[in-house]
């Protein structure tokens, strides 16, 4: 027990009280929990992980949002009136803005209530064009083909020179003070799904980008629920309800067979949003503070009980008694997730289209023990993974089955064997055909749940007689070495933003090189697959596009899908009304914190 308390001790010397913000009234409803990687920026054109969206995504508003309550999804208006009008067979989409939203008070308004129009969106979406941005999402933009906005982007690259904002382009115009209409080249069917995330169609306000220069992303100012009140980096960040937040309450509809959401809607209904009055998030790395710091009462919120946590907390997927009696609670779900190893295949020993390479990248995949990865390092909380399609999203198919999740190591060394990948110096270890040394390099992370994955796939390479090397860095620098294609391996997760499939198979369409395609995958056949999905309804005939790109990416293997994560949060008995968003960040407004509280006694 003396052991146990020192642990707790010092999980929350490590995690939240080197970082802890300014003491708030017990008055003040107040969000608490941590994030286990540290943010990068908040201005959404610089970001593309999913926990400096989750901030973003509190802050700014897209057109749309998801229902809270209904299952699977539901698209329904946020700042817009109504849904979106199609015309054209989907080329052109007209979008009614509400009037009488405010942007959150700022030194860049000088002093003047500042309303959101129409031209915000334009600016916004310019901004991804804007080649001194280096947005991320620019590619996905890139591909929905607003006419001249591309056109926009090539002429400012070929001056040198930032976007001209004042351009106006046929694909994206403000009609009016409040209408918004967007043109494109092809159909786009599934376009408003686009416009459903606010982490990245947010509306930002020129005067704030101008006024803050290249620190813009340091002040985001949005029309959002939350606005940003204090912030350490890669420590803590503060959010407090903006007081420019319009009205608007708590409407929801969830499945009339759904217990849960309707006694949730019975509970909020008319309740003004948000319900809570700030949030707190620390950065805590390391899963063992992350834990004890919610098992002690310290966090409201555990989002994902790490890995080496579950037998303490779960029993058969669900919470063990002694945690259901001090009133914790539970939220399990199949996530919108895959997690999945990247071959690059411009790097000279994995990459290439070559028999001897692609039997190489097979033989790897084959021997990589998933079954053993789920019940071991996570501890059963996931599901065998057969393709890069995400459950809950268009293209995914439970039925469908494929060699990504076979464990099959004798295979893998016939594979091998047959490709003259040999111990020709009797070492034990294998050489390349032509004799060269053969070592597979992961890039990593340095963290304790990292390393187990490190020695997972150690084992299981040596059981194949190829040498592994890891290479441990922080997230961030092992995204930047990604993206410009210095590495060999890196094992990495992929969460969905939109229901549509099409978006993860983006890794591996060729235009998006060193963007979401960080394999740098270039298939003629699948790009023309891509295209032709990209344009027709969702249906029969797209569903088939859909089964022979997952055939395309088994047989070449630019990423193996290892594995679907079964989602536990976990939250205190007192943060009533949290359910995971199958494809939102945005999930604060419509939680609550009981004022009545009963503390979590001290183990």
């Amino acid at each position: 027990m003396k052991f146990k308390k020192l642990l707790l001790a010092l999980g929350l010397v490590v995690g939240l009280a080197h970082a802890a913000p300014e003491p708030t009234p017990a008055s003040v409803k107040t969000l608490r929990y941590a994030f286990p990687i540290a943010e990068s920026s908040f201005d959404p054109v610089a970001i593309s992980d999913q926990y400096s969206s989750a901030i973003v995504a509190h802050i700014f508003d897209a057109l749309y949002d998801y229902d809270p309550l209904y299952r699977p999804y539901k698209i329904v208006p946020n700042t817009a009136v109504g849904e979106p009008v199609p015309s054209d067979n989907y080329k052109t989409w007209t979008v009614k803005i509400k009037p009488g939203i405010y942007f959150q008070d700022d030194p860049a308004f000088k002093g003047q209530r500042r309303e959101l129009v129409a031209q915000d969106y334009v600016y916004s979406i310019k901004r991804y064009a804007d080649p001194a941005n280096k947005a991320p999402y620019w590619e996905s933009f890139e591909q929905i083909q607003l006419l001249g906005l591309n056109e926009l982007r090539a002429k400012a690259e070929k001056s040198k020179k930032p976007v001209d904002y004042e351009a106006p382009i046929e694909g994206l115009r403000a009609l009016d003070r409040y209408t918004i209409q967007f043109k494109m080249a092809m159909p786009r069917p599934r376009f408003p799904e686009s416009l459903a995330v606010n982490s990245v169609t947010g509306a930002m306000a020129r005067e704030v980008v101008d006024f803050y220069g290249e620190k813009v992303g340091e002040h985001p100012v949005g029309t959002g629920p939350f606005a940003l009140k204090q912030w350490r980096r890669s420590s803590m960040i503060v959010l407090e309800r903006s007081p420019t937040y319009r009205e608007r309450y708590y409407e929801a509809q969830p499945a009339a067979d759904d217990a849960e959401g309707q006694a949730l809607l019975a509970r909020f209904k008319g309740r003004r949003l948000p319900m809570i009055d700030r949030v707190e998030v620390g950065i805590i790395e390391e899963s063992q503070p992350r834990w004890l710091s919610f098992l002690n009462g310290d966090a409201d919120f555990l989002e994902i009980l790490p890995p080496e946590f579950v037998t303490e907390a779960l029993r058969k997927g669900h919470l063990l008694p002694k945690l259901q009696k001090r009133g914790m609670q539970l939220h399990r779900v199949l996530g919108t997730t895959v997690s999945f190893t990247i071959f690059n295949l411009e790097h000279p020993l994995v990459g290439g289209y070559t028999p001897e390479k692609i039997a190489l990248r097979r033989a790897i995949s084959l021997g990589v023990d998933v079954n053993r990865e789920i019940t071991g390092v996570r501890r059963g909380q996931a599901v065998p993974a057969q393709s890069m399609l995400l459950p809950n999203t268009s293209g995914y198919d439970a039925a469908f089955k494929s060699e990504n999740s076979d464990y099959d190591p004798a295979r893998a060394n016939a594979l091998l064997d047959l490709y003259n990948y040999k111990d020709r110096d009797g070492d034990g270890w294998r050489e390349q055909p032509d004799g060269s040394p053969l070592v597979i390099e992961y890039l990593t992370q340095p963290d304790s749940l990292s390393r187990q994955y490190d020695d997972l796939y150690s084992r299981n390479l040596k059981a194949l007689h190829l040498k592994t090397a890891f290479k441990p860095a922080k997230w961030p620098e092992n995204m930047k070495a990604a993206r410009a294609g210095q590495f060999m391996l890196w094992m990495m997760g992929g969460t969905a933003n939109a229901p549509d499939g099409q978006d993860v198979l983006s890794r591996m369409y060729s235009p998006m090189f060193g963007d979401g395609n960080l394999a740098h995958f270039k298939n003629d056949e699948f790009d023309a697959l891509y295209r032709q999905m990209e344009v027709l309804p969702d249906g029969p005939q797209r569903n088939a596009l859909f089964l022979q790109a997952k055939r395309l990416e088994v047989a070449y293997m630019p990423y193996k899908a290892n594995v679907h994560r079964i989602y536990n949060d976990m939250s205190q008995g007192w943060l009533i009304g949290y359910r995971r968003p199958p494809f939102s960040l945005r999930w604060w407004p419509y939680v609550d914190i009981d004022s009545n509280r009963t503390p979590v006694a001290k183990h």
